[in-house]
């Protein structure tokens, strides 16, 4: 079993009772999954970065990473539809608790000039997004394979049904957020 899913059976269930005046611990907001995204613009021109967006976002999370293609054609871009442009993967259960206490203990403190992350990446509805410029900063990740850096969107969904609820659910989990706004 996970680490953070022991902790959040151990210490954050009954830290949210308090804090949120209930009693029940099934109405608590909880974990459901984490899609992890990278969008890979320069997959037009060279399919190998694709390829390898995906192999470093298979490293990072334990699964294959699924392709994504573009949904409407765009001549700007030079864009067709149907043509792959980024790479995801969906975590949920063990593989979702993992990748969190990674982000929260290895990578985010390894990020250049790191004071915490913004607590402005809420949906209204208690999700959170953070995006992260490149992927070296985890450490699966050689940073001698890496051709070119990568960035990447990172959305937690949690049941919260509010921001503020969300917020005390990824504090409870250790998630440093900045304190400035």
């Amino acid at each position: 079993m996970s680490r953070l899913l022991v902790e959040y059976k151990s210490r954050i269930i009954p830290e949210l009772q308090s804090a949120l005046g209930r009693k029940n611990a099934l109405s608590l907001p909880r974990l459901e999954k984490i899609v992890v995204s990278m969008g890979v613009g320069k997959a037009v021109e060279d399919r190998k970065r694709l390829d390898q967006a995906a192999e470093h976002l298979a490293q990072l999370s334990g699964q294959k990473a699924q392709i994504c293609r573009a949904r409407k054609s765009v001549s700007g871009f030079r864009l067709r539809e149907g043509q792959p442009i980024g790479c995801r993967v969906t975590l949920r259960g063990r593989r979702m608790y993992d990748f969190l206490d990674r982000l929260i203990t290895l990578a985010l403190p390894r990020v250049r000039d790191f004071r915490g992350v913004s607590p402005k990446g809420f949906d209204g509805r208690g999700n959170y997004n953070y995006g992260l410029n490149e992927q070296v900063v985890f450490p699966e990740i050689d940073p001698e394979t890496v051709t070119a850096a990568q960035g990447m969107n990172i959305t937690i969904v949690t049941t919260a049904r509010t921001d503020d609820e969300g917020r005390i659910l990824l504090r409870a989990f250790g998630m440093p957020f900045r304190t400035d706004g």
